[in-house]
């Protein structure tokens, strides 16, 4: 049981929608709580992105992201520093992409029970150490795949890879793993303190 399902029980369509449009709202607003840094910005959408996939589960949390990324497709400005659809054919596309999985993937393991400060910091480091990979991956690929000239975005290389898009965002990826347990434990531990 997710702590989504924990607070509400009975989940109709309507509820559900109601969740997805607060949870991509709630993300769209952590996205705008930004330092800028080149060529990525380093923002708290990440750890918006973990409380929504520990809290909802992995199919709620997958569609909840899915419905952020078309909010920005269809040129709301919820991306990081008010970025919209334009940020798919940018160096944040593969982390944008990514960001369904990292939801899903944490979704999953509060779907399997796990529960706990240590255990849901643990995979939400995990995920977050995932979302390198599309977003590397686009990063770098994009010069050949779609002849977007990804030296301006310093993905040349991977040491230039490392210097820009992984080394400067590990610590925060970490300390923001370790809020979203704090936040979610602390939720089932509201639940537990009232006796739901």
């Amino acid at each position: 049981m997710t702590l989504s399902k924990a607070l509400v029980p009975t989940q109709s369509l309507p509820i559900r929608a109601l969740m997805v449009l607060g949870g991509s709202v709630f993300i769209a607003l952590a996205a705008q709580i930004s330092v800028p840094m080149i060529p990525v910005p380093m923002t708290l959408q990440t750890l918006a992105i973990l409380i929504v996939g520990l809290s909802y589960g992995a199919r709620m949390g997958a569609l909840t992201v899915a419905a952020y990324l078309a909010e920005g497709a269809m040129g709301l400005p919820v991306f990081a520093n008010g970025g919209n659809g334009l940020a798919f054919a940018g160096p944040t596309a593969g982390f944008l992409f990514g960001f369904v999985f990292m939801a899903w993937a944490a979704g999953f393991a509060a779907d399997r029970g796990v529960k706990g400060v240590l255990p849901v910091a643990l995979v939400a480091l995990a995920v977050s150490a995932l979302l390198y990979v599309p977003g590397v991956a686009w990063a770098m690929a994009a010069d050949s795949l779609f002849g977007l000239d990804a030296s301006k975005w310093g993905a040349d290389s991977f040491a230039s890879v490392w210097t820009w898009y992984i080394a400067p965002f590990l610590p925060g990826d970490a300390v923001k793993a370790v809020i979203a347990a704090l936040v979610v434990s602390g939720g089932w531990a509201a639940l537990k303190g009232r006796g739901a």
